[in-house]
This record gives structure tokens, C-alpha cells and sequence, in this order.
């Protein structure tokens, strides 16, 4: 196995306060932010894409392979700033998703109103970038399609996805108590919520936009973070095993230093390759690359920094609660060793003070 980190003594329990405090502001700020701009008229705690609220669904063909970049200008230059544009499985053809224009109504016409207005609006952009109509007659670009793009992640799906979630965390539960103990899978449990809802934070914030890619992102984000922390709490139980005497303070500790070099390793792999997607993926994959890049540094420092420290204190809290013992329950004990255990039985109650047998 490959190390690049050796003889590693730090002591990071020791800092747990000014993590936990990092992990507080961080956590404060997303949720401010999002307060904040519930609260101010026409702007939302987040920016949800078109797969969240519907729209128009143009699939355009061009004469010649379009620039992307340039179509995105030119429908942002029509106030479509959040429109996706993304190529349709020919480099001729482009598939561009418009949110609703207008405040959303309900009814058939009004939906359909609204599929329009999107329209016209797109065919307004195109109209820059080169002349529209069928593209047999001498013109540049062809819209071949028009539909109805559904709030695909409506009401109904978000219960179920919150709930498919919240189901998962409980598998992980008790996957972790199993192996472990129950403390180790809390512990885990709450990191995880730690690392989405501190990137949920940061798309508020700077106002990213959240579609189902980003979804997937925090799904993946999910199993990321859950197995960099059992790998620690692996080592954890390994070394309770050989050092049954020693804290689970100084355990906790040589745990994290020693599956650091790995912790950085694996980390450091994956943050290359996302920051790879940053740089280079484009626009279609620019808010999963974001939720990835911000969770994979986010989960990498909770593992060390929230899982650990939450275990440690969770488990010193229950052990010192089972040794503790009521001075009542003392007192009780005290007294009946004192006493002498009462005789039973007829000779008892015959030689007892004040029977029958002591009278005669």
C-alpha cells in the first residue's frame, strides 16, 4: 500500500471545538442565506432548474455544428439566464430547455400560453445566431420540436426522494450499528447530513443552480462520505481489540492518523478528477461538478473533523452514564449488608419476642 504520510501524531481531538464552530458558520450561513432570500419579494432560498419547475423543450437543427456558448449569449442576452443547452445525439442538433415564462397558472391554455412564451423568446435568440425556418429553404436553423417540459421533480417526487433518503440513512444506521455500535452509526449518520446540507448551503449562497444532476451529486456524495468514515471507525474497533486498557481518546486519535495518508490519497484522487469536470465539463455538467468539488472537500474534513469527535463524545457520555450509580441505591445496599438476615420457619416465630411460644 502506497503512504505518503508517516509517523502522523496529531492530535485532532484536541481542535474538535474550532471544527465543530467552522461547521456551525458554515451551516449558519447557508441557512441565513436561504431565510434571507425567502423573505425578499421575487427570489427564492435556491435556484431550481427547469427539471424542477417546467418549461419548453425546443430540439433545434442547425446547418452547421453550433457553438453552444453562443446560443447560451444569445437566449441570456433575451433575459433566459437559466435556460440548459445541451447537444441531442447529433452534433447538428441541440436540445434547449426554457423555464416558464410568467408567473405559473393553472389550467391547459395557461400552461400552453406559457410553452409559448418560451418560445417565442428562443426563436428570438436563434434569430441572432442565424436565420429560422426550414432549413431546405436556404435558412440556418430549424426548430424541429417543441414540447411541455413537466416539473419532473414535483411535489409528490421530492416527498418520495426525501423519504427514500431518510430510509437510507436509517439502513445506514443500523448497517453501522451492526458492525459497530449504534453510537458509531448516529455518528455517521449525522456527518452525512453535515456534508449535504453544508453544500445545499453553498448553492444558496452563490445562487448555483440545482437540477437532477444535482440531485445525483448529492446522492454520490452520500456513499462518499459514509465509507471514508467507516474506513476510520474500521481502525477504531481494530485497535480497541489490541489496546483494550488505552482511552478511546488516544485510540480515536492514532485511528485518524493512521488512515490519513489513505483519507488524503483517495480524497486526493477523486478532487483531481472533479476539479477536472470544473474546469472542463461545461455548462450542462457545471452544478454536478460544483456539488461534487464543494462535498468531496466538505466529507473528506467531516470525517476527520465531525465523525470521529461526535463518536467520542456520544461514547464517554454513555460509558460514565453506565457507571454511575444512584447513592440511594448505595444507601439501600449498605444497610441490608448490615443487617443480619431474619430466621424463618415455626422455631423463628416460636422463639420471636412477644409470640405465643415466649408468652407460655
Amino acid at each position: 500500500m502506497i503512504r505518503i504520510l508517516h509517523n502522523v501524531k496529531i492530535d485532532w481531538l484536541a481542535k474538535r471545538r474550532i471544527f465543530l464552530i467552522f461547521s456551525a458558520l458554515l451551516l449558519l450561513a447557508g441557512l441565513a442565506s436561504a431565510i434571507i432570500r425567502y423573505g425578499l419579494p421575487n427570489t427564492e432560498p435556491f435556484n431550481l432548474g427547469v427539471d424542477f419547475k417546467g418549461g419548453t423543450l425546443l430540439t433545434v437543427k442547425f446547418k452547421q455544428p453550433p457553438n453552444e456558448d453562443a446560443i447560451r449569449n444569445a437566449l441570456a442576452q433575451q433575459g433566459i439566464g437559466d435556460a440548459i443547452v445541451q447537444t441531442a445525439g447529433k452534433p447538428d442538433e441541440l436540445l434547449i430547455k426554457v423555464p416558464l415564462q410568467g408567473e405559473s397558472e393553472s389550467g391547459v391554455a395557461e400552461a400552453a400560453a406559457q410553452v409559448d412564451r418560451g418560445r417565442d423568446l428562443a426563436v428570438g435568440a436563434l434569430s441572432t445566431v442565424g436565420k429560422v425556418g426550414r432549413l431546405g429553404e436556404g435558412n440556418d436553423v430549424e426548430i424541429i420540436g417543441t414540447d411541455a417540459v413537466g416539473a419532473v421533480a414535483g411535489p409528490a417526487l421530492r416527498n418520495r426522494a426525501v423519504a427514500v433518503t431518510l430510509l437510507a440513512l436509517v439502513g445506514v444506521l443500523l448497517y453501522i450499528a451492526f458492525r459497530f455500535e449504534w453510537t458509531y452509526g448516529a455518528a455517521a449518520v449525522i456527518t452525512v447530513f453535515h456534508d449535504v446540507l453544508v453544500t445545499l448551503g453553498f448553492f444558496s449562497v452563490f445562487q448555483w443552480e440545482i437540477n437532477l444532476t444535482v440531485i445525483a451529486a448529492f446522492l454520490t456524495l452520500v456513499g462518499f462520505s459514509v465509507n471514508d468514515t467507516i474506513v476510520t471507525f474500521d481502525r477504531i474497533r481494530e485497535n480497541l481489540r489490541l489496546r483494550r486498557r488505552d482511552s478511546l481518546y488516544n485510540i480515536t486519535n492514532e485511528a485518524i492518523n493512521q488512515t490519513l495518508s489513505r483519507t488524503v490519497i483517495t480524497a486526493g484522487l477523486v478532487f483531481l478528477s472533479v476539479l477536472a469536470l470544473v474546469l472542463f465539463g461545461g455548462e450542462v455538467l457545471r452544478g454536478f461538478s460544483l456539488a461534487l468539488f464543494i462535498g468531496v472537500i466538505i466529507g473528506t474534513y467531516s470525517t476527520i473533523a465531525i465523525a470521529s469527535p461526535i463518536m467520542v463524545w456520544w461514547q464517554q457520555r454513555l460509558e460514565a452514564k453506565n457507571k454511575l450509580v444512584p447513592a440511594s441505591a448505595v444507601r439501600v445496599a449498605a444497610g441490608a449488608a448490615s443487617t443480619p438476615p431474619r430466621p424463618r420457619g415455626p422455631k423463628a416465630r416460636a422463639a420471636a419476642p412477644g409470640s405465643q411460644g415466649a408468652a407460655r
